[in-house]
């Protein structure tokens, strides 16, 4: 195992996007239908199973999580700018501000129990999961090595033009909804620079993506998931 610091802030990342891309073509190539709408949504549980083992790997290196005790005006920050981040996320879905075709899988189709099973890992994985590894990718390894390639050397909350703005580009770029994922990378990468803690960043993050989960099963409103 390399003890590059790069690839265990990159490894999560990636094996997660690569799981998209595999869903992505299977879903090109494979009939269309319900049966193999079904099959497809359990990739999600796989995804998230080899993305925590991946953290879990690295999890000691990762030094940029520190313990330490929270501040109470930055954590009522964090949980502002999260509410905030999903305020926007939700009205910001207009056509122009979509890149290619958002999946509308509709969960509660599965049988049984599977239906409240996949949901439970679908929330799990979004509000806890994702925000840990895609803050430690973008706000702690793209933000830095934008400074300077031997991120490293660089403290966490670190300013630059350059970097405040590329990686909110880069992270819109990520998501169907590009223009609000640039709002949202320059949001947390404020939250970063106002607290020098990436731990307020995964608490934003995760307070947007639990509440964008409870919007979507309340309003049924798949596109967003």
């Amino acid at each position: 195992m390399t003890k590059e610091p790069w690839f265990g802030r990159v490894l999560p990342f990636g094996i997660y996007m690569l799981f998209i891309l595999i869903h992505d073509l299977l879903l090109k190539v494979l009939p269309q239908g319900s049966v193999t709408d079904h099959l497809l949504a359990f990739t999600y549980p796989v995804r998230i199973i080899a993305v925590m083992i991946a953290l879990a790997v690295f999890w000691k290196s990762y030094d940029e999580i520190r313990r330490e005790r929270f501040e109470a005006g930055k954590l009522l920050t964090a949980l502002g700018a999260g509410v905030l981040v999903f305020v926007l996320w939700i009205s910001m879905d207009w056509e122009f501000a979509v890149m290619g075709e958002q999946d509308a899988y509709d969960p509660r189709t599965l049988p049984g129990n599977w239906a409240y099973a996949f949901i439970a890992v679908r929330l799990f994985g979004a509000s806890v999961v994702v925000p840990v590894f895609e803050e430690i990718f973008w706000r702690s390894f793209i933000l830095r090595y934008i400074v300077n390639p031997d991120f490293t050397t660089v403290r966490i909350g670190a300013f630059t033009w350059s970097s405040f703005l590329i990686s909110a580009l880069l992270f819109g770029a990520e998501h169907n909804l590009w223009l609000a994922g640039i709002v949202a990378g320059l949001l947390y990468n404020l939250l970063l620079y106002r607290t020098r803690h990436l731990s307020y960043c995964i608490i934003a993050h995760g307070v947007t993506n639990f509440l964008l989960g409870v919007y979507v099963l309340q309003t049924g409103h798949w596109q967003f998931w």
